[in-house]
């Protein structure tokens, strides 16, 4: 019965400590610098849009396949939101996928948000710049390792920097 309550009490102070650690790190990371979200109405948004970009980042459109200007694009550097300049990929985890736009198979972290997209009578998951909401494109689960992710996205949601 001792030996029970002793591995009990233990246990308890363990996951006691435990909880204390990952608090602690969870308060860390609120500590950090974030982006403010950035909400616009729309004539706002077209103002600062080419048409194309405001077709796509905010109802939602698609560029055609292979016309892209970072379809083939194979340069060092990050993949910023065109609408906010929101870091969302880096040329590091871009790969040739064959679908006709740029293809990525791991976004920076705290840079997109992912949501259902029930159009066109089936579900996919698109996925939105976490800052303003952008529409940039949809992940499939047809990627390479390390994640098995494709992130397929219209060149038209990005601006590109050099390294």
């Amino acid at each position: 019965m001792r030996k029970t309550l002793a591995v009990f009490l233990f246990g308890i102070l363990f996951l006691s400590c435990a909880n204390k650690s990952e608090f602690a790190q969870n308060a860390k990371s609120k500590d950090k610098p974030m982006k403010d979200k950035i909400m616009k109405s729309d004539e706002e948004w077209k103002k600062e849009l080419t048409p194309e970009q405001y077709r796509v980042l905010r109802e939602k459109g698609t560029e055609r396949a292979f016309t892209g200007k970072y379809y083939q694009n194979h340069e060092d550097g990050i993949y910023y939101c065109a609408a906010c300049d929101n870091p969302l990929f880096t040329s590091k985890t871009k790969f040739e996928s064959g679908s006709g736009w740029p293809s990525f198979y791991e976004p920076i972290p705290g840079g997109i948000e992912s949501e259902t997209d029930n159009s066109l009578g089936m579900a996919r998951t698109e996925i939105l710049c976490a800052r303003c909401g952008g529409h940039l494109g949809h992940v499939f689960d047809d990627g390479p390792k390390p994640t098995g992710l494709r992130y397929c996205i219209n060149s038209v949601s990005l601006d590109f920097k050099k390294e």
